[in-house]
């Protein structure tokens, strides 16, 4: 009799366990990447022991499962009817690194449950915890670099005015009237003219007036001509030639004979004249063809320290070119000589002594049609002024050189050294 109960027990305390698991509810679904293919990787569920809806108990232990081909299937033990605080942790991982997270909520179900029905947060992207601190622009590789040359906004930015760039690199609002033009430098003031004032101005197709009668030479124009060669007279739509066909003096046209206009023809003329409301608005302003600093020397030869090239073509008949120069001499054991070539014609050479610290001076070209005259000026710290003048024949043509040199009166370590030269041109301007 017991031998046949000791069976019976067993079926009983097994049926016992079997009756103690837990329900589990069915998560089937298709995982899909971005670009629409599936996901394959692996999924961590981990979770902390709770006691599920039925009972059971559910010891804390992580699953790990394959996702192939993008196929979701497991089964869970209900959380929602749990004790507080059971929720499962997802972890989605792919060739070794982890990608995100997910907390599910499972609810008991009969029917297969699809992931949206279980997600109970979104996913959040694994990796450091996000900064709450300021990140400083040299924390960043070459920031610095980049906002350093980029423009920024000034203390006289203005909207609605043309930007200029101040002497820091900033961007101000150009300063003056509305009515006014800007300048390469960023100033500003009345449009037209080298100094700022308003444009000369043209007339353009005038009748001189005067009586055609074949007889009569002389005609008047509203203005004088500045300067004189800006007039374009025109005969039957022939121009005129100024000192061959006719003369001008201020207004007043004089034709020769041989040109006298005749009954039937046609005068128009064209120049440009001054501005009353701006008598400076035409005049040409000096140009500094050089200023630069030179080399040194201590040779015993001579040595050029300095150049200055003028263009072919840019002297002309009635122009001024004005040269400065500073020479100075470091010790006092020699003596030196300095000078200045005019397209490799010397026009000044002085000795000076070794206690001689500086020398200086002045020089002007007057060009006119074949040559160039020139006077000079030099003097040094206790050497006496001395004065010169010639002239001088280059071919302003052609290139025309300027040279600063110099020399020691011997084997020395004393220097000298051409510290600045300025050549500037005076352009020919006839008086308005």
């Amino acid at each position: 009799m017991s031998s046949f109960n000791r069976p019976a027990l067993l079926l009983l305390a097994m049926a016992g366990i079997a009756a103690a698991q837990p329900a589990l509810t069915s998560i089937q679904d298709i995982l899909y990447r971005a670009d629409g293919t599936r996901f394959s990787g692996t999924m961590k569920i981990s979770y902390s022991s709770f006691q599920a809806g039925d009972t059971s108990n559910i010891a804390t232990a992580n699953l790990t499962l394959q996702i192939v081909n993008g196929v979701l299937s497991v089964q869970l033990a209900p959380t929602t009817t749990a004790s507080a605080g059971a929720q499962y942790n997802v972890t989605y991982s792919s060739n070794g690194a982890d990608l995100f997270t997910q907390v599910w909520a499972v609810p008991p179900s009969s029917l297969p449950l699809r992931l949206r029905d279980i997600l109970v947060s979104t996913g959040t992207v694994v990796g450091p915890a996000s900064s709450t601190t300021t990140i400083q622009i040299s924390d960043v590789v070459g920031l610095s670099n980049a906002l350093a040359v980029r423009p920024t906004e000034g203390a006289g930015f203005a909207i609605g005015r043309a930007a200029v760039i101040n002497t820091s690199g900033g961007i101000d609002g150009a300063a003056g009237n509305l009515g006014d033009c800007v300048r390469v430098d960023g100033s500003s003031g009345p449009c037209g003219g080298t100094s700022g004032g308003v444009l000369p101005l043209y007339s353009d197709g005038e009748t001189p007036t005067g009586t055609i009668t074949g007889v009569n030479t002389t005609f008047q124009l509203a203005s004088v001509p500045s300067p004189a060669g800006s007039l374009n007279l025109y005969r039957n739509g022939l121009l005129m030639k100024q000192g061959t066909d006719y003369t001008l003096s201020a207004n007043t046209i004089s034709f020769f004979l041989a040109s006298t206009p005749q009954p039937g023809d046609t005068l128009l003329a064209s120049y440009r004249y001054a501005n009353p409301n701006n008598p400076l608005g035409s005049l040409a302003m000096p140009q500094v063809v050089c200023s630069s600093p030179g080399t040194s020397t201590s040779a015993a030869s001579l040595t050029t320290l300095g150049t200055c090239t003028i263009p072919a073509g840019l002297l002309g008949t009635g122009d001024r070119i004005e040269v400065q120069f500073h020479f100075a001499h470091t010790g006092t054991a020699t003596g030196f000589t300095s000078s200045v070539q005019w397209a490799g014609a010397s026009i000044l050479s002085r000795a000076e002594a070794g206690s001689e610290a500086v020398f200086t001076g002045r020089l002007a070209f007057s060009v006119w049609t074949g040559g160039q005259t020139w006077d000079s000026q030099s003097w040094g710290g206790s050497t006496t002024l001395a004065a010169a003048a010639g002239s001088a024949a280059a071919d302003t043509t052609q290139n025309l050189t300027i040279s600063f040199g110099a020399q020691m009166a011997g084997t020395t370590t004393d220097a000298i050294k051409l510290e600045n030269f300025t050549v500037t041109r005076y352009p020919a301007q006839t008086n308005p």
